[in-house]
């Protein structure tokens, strides 16, 4: 897609290839991006704890990899028949204590496994905007449909935004001091806070990552946020909610991503990659024609010279 750029972005070192281990963590935008990761066999984790809006949440994740903290029953709670966890995400929910617990204490094992060879962590913001539970007295990452008269709502201040970051930087570096950090801001609107207050939000979060990017070498900011509010501010690259991003948005984020992130001799992959992908998705008329069977075999022929070079290639 062809657009009258406005956003100069410089290409960043070092650059992500097939090499390269990529952590994301954060909004549902995260997952869009680490959706086009894994797409493309690139070798990604991202959001074992399911989505997490707010700094805050990230970085008690973060904590609890690093220290080893795995969850007990005290970290859970039954609600109408489900069994939750304030800290995660809803796809974590299960039908009995053992079984959410495997789910979470798995996360973490996976997540401290994979961050010592990280090269790069991807941080998406999505909220300044948080609740703390009354009678527990702690955030959370998620109400879990729980009433709201059981929280207090609050805004986070920069200078708490920008503390809960550098906390993130800290324990990532406890366990990888090399990984490159990428930080962007969700361009998701809020809009159930108010479009006031998405704003005030969103201002929290940029201002803070600024103070934060400014000091070390090793962080980034990619403008996803800025991309999409000023380059695709027209409606016809939004959602049908028109708050979301729709596919054609995400498509032109990660073109921007892929120019300023990834290196050139990936490029090539990529392409067979994707080839290969919408071979597998063909749906021919006669499965059981000679023409067929051949396309078959030189698609299997394909998968097995890419996964003698890239053994962690999975189609």
């Amino acid at each position: 897609m062809k657009l009258q750029t406005q956003i100069k972005i410089q290409k960043k070192q070092p650059q992500i290839d097939y090499s390269s281990k990529v952590l994301l963590l954060g909004s549902c935008f995260a997952e869009n991006i680490g959706e086009k990761f894994a797409y493309y066999q690139f070798q990604q984790l991202q959001n074992p704890l399911g989505i997490l809006f707010h700094p805050f949440a990230i970085e008690l994740f973060l904590q609890r990899v690093v220290q080893h903290q795995e969850y007990t029953v005290k970290d859970i709670f039954q609600h109408q028949e489900i069994y939750s966890c304030f800290e995660a995400h809803s796809r974590m929910n299960a039908l009995s204590e053992a079984e959410i617990l495997q789910h979470l204490n798995s996360a973490l094992t996976e997540t401290f496994q994979f961050l010592k060879e990280t090269s790069h962590v991807i941080i998406t913001l999505g909220t300044s905007w948080v609740y703390k539970h009354l009678e527990q007295d702690k955030y959370v990452a998620n109400c879990h449909k729980i009433p709201q008269k059981n929280f207090n709502k609050e805004l986070s201040s920069v200078e708490e935004i920008e503390k809960s970051l550098q906390n993130m930087i800290n324990y990532i570096q406890q366990l990888n001091k090399s990984c490159e950090f990428i930080f962007t801001v969700s361009p998701v609107r809020h809009a159930k806070d108010g479009y006031v207050e998405n704003t005030r939000s969103k201002s929290h979060l940029l201002t803070a990552l600024h103070q934060i990017v400014e000091k070390e070498n090793q962080l980034h900011y990619f403008p996803s946020y800025e991309l999409m509010m000023d380059e695709l501010r027209d409606y016809r690259f939004y959602a049908e909610d028109l708050l979301h991003p729709n596919q054609m948005a995400i498509d032109y984020i990660w073109e921007r991503f892929q120019e300023t992130w990834l290196a050139e001799e990936c490029l090539a992959t990529m392409k067979k990659v994707q080839q290969i992908r919408q071979g597998l998705a063909h749906r021919p008329f006669n499965p059981n024609s000679a023409a067929h069977q051949k396309f078959k075999q030189k698609l299997q022929q394909q998968i097995a010279q890419l996964q003698q070079q890239f053994p962690f290639m999975r189609f």
